[in-house]
């Protein structure tokens, strides 16, 4: 005999939840995590000169207007021969969790965010992601900003070693 078993939103959580077990992920933030992130302002560690302001810069996310999850922005800028000057910006998340914490040993473990249909499985705490290290617009954040140069012919002429 055959029946039929129509699955729950909390029995397909329930499922991702046990995939991501089965594959050496944490489906969820232990105490620890919780705990530190409480400590956590928004203030990062003490600037020095070697840190440039690039607000400025006219930044655009490939990520909808709605978004306040901004890990990566671009900055593009014409140069006079015809060139490009490319800035990429990747939220400096090591101002704020420091290396070793319990932060920063969840987000090793599980390495990205995980997307399924019923949940998401952050890699860092909501309030990092789009709060106290998102790159949301008139908000001050520090980012590590790679530079790169394209020719008029689209070849890249500069880059970082």
């Amino acid at each position: 005999m055959h029946t039929d078993r129509t699955c729950t939103r909390q029995d397909l959580i329930h499922l991702a939840c046990e995939a991501m077990s089965e594959r050496g992920l944490a489906p969820d933030f232990p105490p620890a995590v919780e705990l530190e992130l409480a400590t956590l302002s928004g203030a990062p560690h003490d600037l020095d000169a070697t840190v440039a302001d690039l607000r400025t810069l006219p930044w655009r996310s490939i990520d909808n207007d709605d978004s306040l999850d901004l890990d990566q922005l671009t900055a593009c800028e014409s140069l006079a021969s015809g060139a490009v000057c490319v800035r990429v910006a990747i939220a400096d998340v090591d101002a704020l969790v420091l290396r070793g914490s319990a932060i920063d040993a969840q987000a090793c473990l599980n390495t990205t965010s995980v997307y399924t249909s019923v949940r998401v499985f952050p890699m860092l705490p909501e309030r990092l992601s789009t709060d106290l290290t998102s790159l949301n617009v008139g908000q001050d954040r520090l980012a590590l900003v790679t530079e790169m140069v394209v020719d008029a012919e689209g070849v890249l002429t500069s880059s970082p070693p």
